[in-house]
């Protein structure tokens, strides 16, 4: 009994986590592409060997901050987390 309780809550703090993770990755997607979309699509037509490290380095930097935040905001709520 005790491991189907470990179990749904490993589920629930899962779909949680899946769901802030969901929200950050998409608030970061707009705010990137209101503020750097156009200056982003303007590199990439003028000058594609900077933009190339530069698109690699934003995509490496998302991936960090947005970990950071997500584990920040799960132990704020009080979850376990999934590793």
């Amino acid at each position: 009994m005790e491991e189907d309780v470990d179990k749904r809550r490993l589920v629930r703090n899962f779909v949680v986590e899946l769901v802030v993770y969901a929200v950050l990755v998409v608030a970061y997607f707009l705010l990137v592409l209101r503020l750097l979309g156009d200056w982003l699509a303007g590199l990439y037509r003028s000058n594609l060997i900077l933009y190339a490290p530069l698109a690699l380095a934003l995509i490496v930097l998302q991936g960090v901050l947005l970990e950071m935040l997500t584990a920040f905001l799960i132990e704020r709520l009080g979850l376990e987390r999934l590793e």
